[in-house]
């Protein structure tokens, strides 16, 4: 069974790739919810190939769900890695999006079959987006941390640079096998304030989205993502108000970036603004 099921091939012009994977690389939906905002301007758009999951994902970590359609007719829906063509004709670019969830087994195999796709409608510079759980104050600009095949994009675009060491996801596999095959990559990480943690974080995913056109060279329209982001944070700035605690935490992240907070008075803090949010629902 070939592992890549095609739909269609589309043609493209000068494409570039916009990748994003939901699970560990994906806090606070930051990174899948910028593409999936994408894919929502675009009415019935359908992918144009799929990755199928039978050797890349343990159905008994991340389970195939049943639905019920018309008739009482059940049917599985499996996880898969699925490739969109989004045509930009006003611009002179077109966008690819990949969007799926990580998957658990054969990450160097799983990342070249992503890379042939990519590969044979035209891409040849990627553009990976992820989201981490930081000690950052949603009241200052969302950190967004750049690692690039090219490093003159780092520091031409303003991003953030890292010296982490230590587990990484599919999303850093993907890059270094994107440098391997020649493509230009370009990996842009949103930081996300922890005790945000349980909720999508809009604000996030505006500042990869933007990001990410910019250095894609490609223009997104994101007023309503915009809208949404303005909205959390008035919500979160009410929670603030409503607890002098809060507020005081919030204001000593803005002031040391996260340093020497007690871990108690964080956990009991992140239970608090959770609980504000849920009962504004």
């Amino acid at each position: 069974m070939d592992v890549v099921e095609w739909a269609e091939r589309p043609e493209l012009r000068n494409p570039v790739g916009l990748v994003a994977f939901e699970g560990w690389n994906d806090a606070a939906d930051a990174a899948s919810g910028a593409v999936e905002f994408i894919l929502d301007q675009f009415e019935d758009i359908e992918p144009f190939a799929v990755i199928l999951p039978e050797e890349f994902f343990n159905f008994q970590m991340r389970r195939p769900d049943v639905e019920i359609g018309d008739g009482g007719a059940r049917d599985i829906t499996w996880p898969v890695v699925a490739f969109y063509a989004i045509p930009l004709p006003d611009q002179h670019r077109d966008l690819v999006i990949v969007l799926g969830e990580e998957p658990h087994h054969r990450w160097l195999t799983f990342a070249g079959h992503v890379i042939e796709v990519l590969e044979s409608v035209g891409v040849k510079e990627v553009i990976t987006l992820g989201a981490f759980i930081g000690q950052v104050a949603h009241t200052l600009p969302v950190p967004i941390i750049g690692v690039a095949t090219d490093p003159t994009i780092v520091e031409r675009h303003q991003l953030l640079t890292s010296d982490y060491e230590g587990p990484t996801g599919i999303s850093g596999v993907l890059n270094l096998s994107c440098a391997e095959a020649g493509m230009d990559a370009v990996s842009l990480w949103a930081a996300t304030p922890h005790y945000l943690a349980a909720n999508e974080n809009p604000k996030a995913m505006l500042a990869l989205l933007t990001k990410a056109a910019l250095i894609a060279g490609i223009t997104i329209d994101a007023t309503e993502l915009a809208v949404e982001a303005g909205e959390f944070d008035s919500r979160v700035n009410q929670a603030m108000d409503t607890s002098d605690d809060l507020s005081t935490y919030i204001h000593r992240l803005e002031e040391t970036s996260g340093e020497a907070v007690h871990p108690a008075l964080a956990d009991q803090l992140v239970d608090e603004i959770e609980k504000f949010l849920k009962d504004g629902d």
